[in-house]
């Protein structure tokens, strides 16, 4: 029994004579009847009866049929594999992006993508942006957007964008009558700070205390929506990534421009190792588009 014998075979189950599968597969009635009879000869038992020149299909041939047909409906998976991978390199993504822009960017983002890859299967997480290099570096996840101060080492790091950070205050604040906080206003002021690894902090940190100030931390945390749920519960003003805030001004927070330039910078990552996939490549463009759409505020 070999591969071309089979194919024969199926052939003439599938369209029912010798001649017609002849023409399916380009080949001489006769030389398909001899690959049968060969077949045959093989496996030790008849396929089909020979009845007014018909080829009947026997119980034995309809049984083995069923098993042959399993294989060529795994082949034909495999095929269509193929020809997913050859397009696009797969059928799956995977994308992980620090929690600032999980209910901004990431979801106008990946609207695009789906309605041109509604078959393609996505994963996606919110975690800290240290998680996203991590996932991302060990081949986990195909691509990633993290805040810029994580170790790039082990990832390729593309300069995504950035958002020009604002101070959040509660409602009734005395800083809710200024046009723009300025850093002298911070002096002494209770505040909610980021973590002290984020390089927006640290940028932040340098302008006020150039300015000779120093706000009173009361609480730090690496999520700019922590920071707006501890500023609305009144525990003092925090400067937050404006994308995170849009929730929360309904709920009465108030928004107030730094006078000094400061930014949330994001990287997009990829796994160094790897060739980015069609798919990858159009994800990334979706995400580059979305800095031009009026709902997301870059400055």
């Amino acid at each position: 029994m070999n591969q071309r014998q089979i194919e024969v075979f199926h052939a003439v189950m599938v369209h029912h004579t010798a001649s017609r599968a002849a023409e399916v597969l380009f080949m001489s009635q006769p030389a398909v009847s001899k690959t049968i009879q060969q077949l045959e000869r093989s496996i030790g038992f008849a396929l089909f009866d020979r009845v007014k020149g018909r080829m009947l299909p026997t119980p034995e041939g309809l049984l083995l049929h069923q098993e042959v047909s399993q294989s060529f409906v795994g082949m034909a998976q495999l095929k269509n594999a193929a020809s997913r991978i050859r397009d696009f390199g797969s059928g799956k993504l995977r994308i992980a992006s620090l929690s600032a822009l999980s209910t901004s960017i990431v979801p106008l983002a990946l609207k695009a993508f789906q309605e041109q890859h509604p078959n393609v299967a996505i994963t996606y997480q919110a975690r800290l942006s240290s998680e996203v290099r991590d996932l991302v570096a060990s081949g986990q996840f195909d691509m990633g957007l993290a805040a810029d101060e994580v170790d790039t080492t082990g990832v390729d790091a593309v300069p995504y964008c950035r958002f020009r950070a604002v101070i959040a205050i509660p409602p009734g604040h005395p800083f809710a009558r200024l046009s723009k906080v300025r850093p002298k206003d911070l002096n002494g002021v209770s505040f909610i700070a980021l973590a002290p690894e984020d390089t927006t902090r640290q940028e932040a940190d340098g302008i006020i205390r150039a300015h000779g100030a120093e706000p009173r931390v009361v609480l730090e945390t690496p999520f700019s929506t922590t920071v707006c749920s501890m500023v609305l519960a009144g525990l003092g003003c925090g400067l937050v990534n404006p994308l995170t805030a849009g929730d929360y001004t309904a709920r009465g927070l108030i928004l107030k421009p730094f006078s000094v330039p400061v930014h949330f910078r994001t990287l997009m990552l990829f796994p160094s190792s790897r060739r980015q996939s069609r798919i990858v490549r159009d994800c990334v463009s979706a995400f580059n588009n979305v800095t031009k759409h009026p709902a997301v505020q870059f400055n």
